[in-house]
């Protein structure tokens, strides 16, 4: 007889055998329910491909965003909704370039509103990690793809880092195929490395039926002027859908504030209308908090020309906030100002009139000692910031403005007026830090500001170090208009004969008609104050400082002797 049958009964051999079988059962049970609901997944999502791919096909027919995302809202996936992005834009890409701009509009239109980023962003890994399937049928996909991804980017519905970690990723991932590598390092090299990269890329598929910014701004102006003639909500909101510029949107938000700030009867019809092309989806969430933390940044400079311009906008928000239509929380600081801040403020907003006039009367006359004897009448020991960065900055940005007459004549009186350095720094630094927003009125200023950096490097304004100050100080990032600012600069000032091409950029000799070689000027004046030191005449002297024309080599000069 063996141990277990001494030690187990027959009845407990039956409840053991009756026990295991129960268990057997329920692991088959278990079984069974897992791949019950995995078939049950597997069958709704199959499910959503197919109603995707249908309102992909609707939507390039009809054009109607708003549409295509009810449709998108009604199926109750946004667990899926990863694949719609994927399946919208590798649709696109096997299709012309109107169906490219389209799916890309869709993206930011759809993206917070109706698709929630993460989906967005697992939705552009999956393309990136299928590019060599993509490449069977489309076989510029690489392109393409970088420029969805440039795009995306550009419109910040992909944050830039996804770059460098998807990158990363597929490094360490063979198997998902060299191609998606070609193609994050093409968008980043290609697309989003190059001076006004955003213009470009919007425009790459006829953007916006190729309307340029200014055309853009243009027609916004025009839009929010003639609804205010009216009053009629509705053919505003069609306007503005017929725009089709829906991540241009927060300037319209902008703009409307700023008439609602301007014209105060006007309040409330532009915040009606507001309110309407939020509640009707014409404007997204993200727009309109967008177009207000834009306001917010430029209130200081919108106190120049309406007083109590931060006690209105915070007025703004309270209603807006009261109405439903905006979240308060989701936007930047707005501190209220003590009576010192507003003292302050009053005084740095009419030394800017008053810089503003100079700077206007010396592009017409060309005369610099008028310039010097005006701003030696300024009283700077009160000011909360430096005024002479102040007008650094007002100098430069009305002379981006106009024309290469006047971009001389600024460096030229710039060299001239011998501002301490960390000034002139400072008023690199604020025009810098702007640059998001004065780059919609003024296109070129990147390729502006990095040559007048580079020209007061050249005209011994500033030191070379201080271009690493700037950066450290304003830049948010590699790919930051900041970052691209202070790049060209440098590119410019390590060009072979880089001092000569910088100086004759703008054509050189500011107000003067002659443009001398620099050798030449500065043979003119070592040999004025040679003829001064051996007992000249200190009245000629100045005559021929005056005629010579060269007012920046002339004050260099006299700094150096």
């Amino acid at each position: 007889m063996e141990l277990g049958e001494d030690i187990i009964s027959g009845e407990q051999k039956e409840l053991l055998k009756s026990a295991s079988e129960s268990v057997n059962l329920g692991a088959i049970v278990h079984l069974d329910n897992d791949s019950a609901n995995s078939s049950r997944a597997s069958a709704d999502l199959e499910d959503f491909k197919r109603k995707a791919t249908v309102i992909v096909e609707e939507y390039f027919t009809t054009d109607d965003i708003l549409s295509t995302a009810n449709e998108l809202k009604d199926l109750h996936c946004s667990s899926y909704h990863y694949y719609f992005v994927k399946k919208l834009v590798s649709m696109a890409m096997d299709r012309h370039d109107k169906e490219k701009e389209m799916a890309a509009v869709l993206l930011s239109a759809l993206y917070a509103e109706v698709v929630d980023p993460s989906q967005v962003y697992k939705g552009f890994c999956k393309l990136v990690e299928c590019t060599d399937d993509l490449l069977v049928d489309i076989p510029d996909a690489v392109d393409v793809l970088a420029i969805f991804v440039a795009r995306a980017v550009v419109d910040e519905i992909l944050p830039p880092a996804f770059l460098t970690k998807q990158l990363a990723s597929l490094t360490n991932n063979a198997k998902d195929g060299k191609r998606g590598i070609d193609v994050i390092r093409r968008a980043e090299k290609g697309y989003l490395s190059a001076p006004l990269h955003a213009e470009n890329v919007l425009r790459k598929w006829g953007g916006s039926k190729n309307m340029t910014v200014e055309v853009v701004k243009s027609r916004i102006n025009n839009l929010l002027i003639e609804y205010l003639a009216s009053g009629d909500k509705t053919e505003a909101c069609r306007c503005i859908k017929h725009l089709k510029v829906p991540f241009f949107h927060h300037d319209i938000v902008k703009r409307a504030l700023i008439l609602a700030m301007e014209r105060r009867q006007a309040e409330g019809l532009i915040l009606d209308l507001l309110k309407v092309a939020h509640e009707e989806g014409v404007i997204n969430a993200s727009q309109i908090t967008k177009g207000f933390n834009r306001l917010i940044d430029m209130v200081d400079d919108l106190s120049l020309d309406i007083p109590n311009a931060r006690k209105l906008l915070r007025s703004l928000i309270s209603k807006a906030a009261s109405e439903g239509w905006l979240c308060a929380s989701s936007l930047k600081s707005l501190e209220l100002q003590n009576e010192q801040q507003m003292e302050d403020d009053i005084l740095t907003s009419n030394f800017k009139l008053r810089a503003t006039s100079i700077i206007k009367e010396y592009f017409l006359t060309g005369d610099i000692l008028e310039v010097f004897s005006l701003l030696e009448s300024e009283d700077y020991s009160s000011a909360p910031v430096s005024l002479e960065a102040v007008f650094v900055k007002k100098l430069i940005t009305l002379a981006m403005e106009r024309k290469n007459r006047e971009k001389e004549m600024a460096s030229v009186l710039l060299s001239s007026l011998c501002l301490p350095a960390d000034h002139v720094v400072l008023g690199f630094r604020m025009l810098i830090e702007s640059v998001e927003d004065a780059a919609l009125d003024i296109p070129g200023i990147v390729e502006d500001l990095a040559m007048f950096l580079a020209r007061a490097v050249i005209d011994e304004v500033i030191a070379p170090s201080y271009l690493d100050e700037v950066e450290t100080n304003t830049c948010q990032g590699p790919d930051s208009m900041g970052a691209k600012i202070l790049q060209l600069s440098r590119s410019m000032l390590g060009a072979r004969l880089s001092g000569e091409r910088i100086l004759r950029c703008w054509g050189g000799g500011g107000a003067s008609k002659t443009v001398w070689d620099v050798d030449d000027v500065k043979d003119k004046i070592r040999k004025l104050l040679e003829e001064y030191d051996s007992g000249g005449d200190v009245h000629e002297a100045c005559r021929c400082i005056k005629i010579s024309a060269c007012h920046s080599f002339t004050m260099k000069w006299s700094r150096k002797h």
